[in-house]
């Protein structure tokens, strides 16, 4: 049986890890602030210069060529910022992972320990129950082991997926924009 000093030793912990948790999510809104004001700033610049180059266009060729310059950038700068948005998500993913992980491994320990300590103290004729206890115990840990290597595996899937179809979008913008180039001249 829990004494009252594990249960308040535990509603600690818990209090602890919820905050730690709130710290993380909050450094993780913090980058994603961060750097959408960074891309704001940025934006504005170009958007500046851009109109002033518009403006100095003398026909309809110029006019191609700079809508050529301008394309194949702007989607670099897209994948680029996508891919700080996947990182930033991503490492905080894995940090809020990393916690629950040493929050079940402990919950593990202590209901095993609890397990234990009550089959210990079991009446004789109760073995049967205890095993089965046991076992249930011993069979909710190996499936939460294969659906954490199964959303890892899914993770380590779509990260692949992300960086490739990225990497498709960036090749195919720099395409269109040789063919454009092509076609101004």
């Amino acid at each position: 049986m829990l004494t009252a000093e594990q249960v308040l030793a535990a509603h600690k912990a818990n209090v602890e890890t919820l905050f730690g948790l709130t710290n993380k999510a909050f450094e993780g809104v913090e980058k994603l602030v961060e750097l959408n004001l960074q891309v704001a700033k940025t934006a504005l610049t170009e958007v500046a210069d851009t109109t002033a180059a518009a403006m100095s266009v003398k026909d309809a060729q110029e006019l191609l060529a700079l809508q050529a310059a301008l394309l194949q950038p702007t989607a670099e700068k897209a994948a680029s910022y996508s891919r700080h948005v996947y990182d930033i998500a991503s490492t905080t993913g894995a940090e809020v992972a990393k916690v629950a992980e040493g929050q079940f491994a402990d919950a593990q320990k202590t209901f095993s320990t609890m397990v234990d300590t009550a089959a210990k103290n079991a009446p004789a004729g109760t073995e049967n129950a205890v095993a089965l206890v046991k076992s249930a115990v011993a069979a909710a840990n190996n499936a939460f082991e294969s659906v954490q290597k199964a959303t890892k595996q899914a993770v380590e899937v779509a990260e692949a997926n992300f960086q490739a179809a990225t990497s498709q979008a960036v090749k195919a913008t720099q395409t269109a924009t040789r063919s454009a180039k092509r076609a101004a001249a």
